[in-house]
């Protein structure tokens, strides 16, 4: 297992920077996502990481190795591409041996690498089948194969899933997270999809415009973003203006135009000073409903429009100026009159400040 370290990566494509200065550590045998909207500059890191783009500024290190300018073919990186990239004139066997060709193997070993490999992705019934006779996740598996069998140091994913319905999506998520644990792989995945990330990774990091916006787990991604971008990216989520009144040690407690609450730092290491203005970010699962009030925060209010869905209900609930999404499990609420009056709560490690 090796570390995949970035210091102050910058790529230029003429005019434009698709990578501004970035600073980036993958530990050994992590599952690493790097998440954003299209556009984002994740693609474009990844590229860097495989050899495909050099970068102007910065440095790229495999453990203790810089292979900045090192031939993609020289990184010894497994690779899996968005459209499968099988040859459709060979067999699954022979896709899967290209590599190992190409580096002169012996035949005995390549067939036993080759084996080996198509049995660890549950395809080795179908050695002697062609692309064109396989499903989607079928080929899938059969070009994840083909990136193990070469033994990488690291294997590069860009956006593996995306061709795929919405049940083989999950399916193959799992799947590549169990081969890439079961080999000990650091692995570097590249997707828009935030469920494919939450679910799947060790730790991500969110892109936009070409800068790292946040690192961490996805529980930490999720629940603490740091920036407003990173939680209206990951998710859904109320947010509300206010500006911070107090804070004492490290627990602010932010006004609003529907009143006023407490809450936690996206940001602590970097909070903002008193009188600032602030947003609050409050994720719809974490309201709840009821007729009384519970707590300091919790508003006053009505539920407008609702939508049942069996084993939860979402709310527009009416307080004041404001609209806040709530989602309910095993709702209760979905029948009340527009006219009464409930109180939505949430709590103070669910209210978080940002700055911007």
């Amino acid at each position: 297992m090796i570390s995949i370290r970035i210091e102050n990566l910058t790529k230029r494509f003429g005019a434009v920077t698709a990578l501004h200065g970035l600073d980036l550590v993958v530990e050994p045998g992590e599952l690493f996502f790097l998440l954003g909207p299209s556009g984002c500059g994740k693609t474009t890191l990844l590229r860097c990481m495989a050899g495909f783009y050099i970068p102007e500024e910065g440095r790229i290190l495999f453990g203790d190795e810089d292979v900045t300018r090192l031939a993609p073919h020289k990184r010894n990186t497994g690779m899996m591409f968005q459209s499968y990239a099988l040859w459709p004139h060979m067999t699954v066997a022979e896709n899967v041996a290209f590599g190992l060709e190409e580096r002169r193997l012996p035949k005995a070993e390549i067939r036993t690498k080759v084996g080996e490999a198509l049995e660890s992705v549950h395809m080795g019934a179908y050695a002697e089948r062609r692309p064109n006779q396989l499903s989607g996740g079928q080929q899938q598996r059969v070009a994840l194969a083909r990136a193990l069998v070469i033994r990488p140091r690291c294997l590069l994913l860009d956006e593996p899933l995306s061709n795929l319905d919405a049940r083989l999506r999950l399916e193959m998520r799992m799947e590549i997270r169990r081969v890439c644990k079961e080999f000990k792989l650091t692995t570097v995945y590249v997707t828009h999809d935030q469920k494919e990330a939450l679910s799947v990774s060790d730790r991500m990091a969110v892109l936009d415009a070409g800068h790292i916006l946040q690192v961490g787990t996805p529980q930490q991604i999720y629940r603490r973003p740091a920036r407003k971008t990173v939680a209206d990216f990951i998710g859904e989520t109320n947010f509300i203006p206010g500006t911070l009144v107090a804070d004492s040690g490290g627990h602010p407690r932010v006004a609003t135009a529907i009143g006023e609450f407490d809450g936690v730092y996206g940001d602590p290491k970097n909070p903002p000073a008193p009188g600032t203005q602030v947003t609050l970010s409050i994720r719809p699962e974490c309201l709840t409903i009821s007729p009384e009030k519970a707590g300091e925060n919790s508003v006053l209010g009505r539920i407008g429009k609702s939508v049942y869905l069996g084993e939860n209900a979402q709310y527009d609930f009416v307080s004041g100026p404001a609209s806040l999404k709530i989602l309910e499990l095993n709702p209760r609420f979905v029948d009340r009159s527009s006219t009464e009056e409930f109180h939505a709560s949430v709590q103070p490690e669910d209210v978080v400040v940002l700055k911007d």
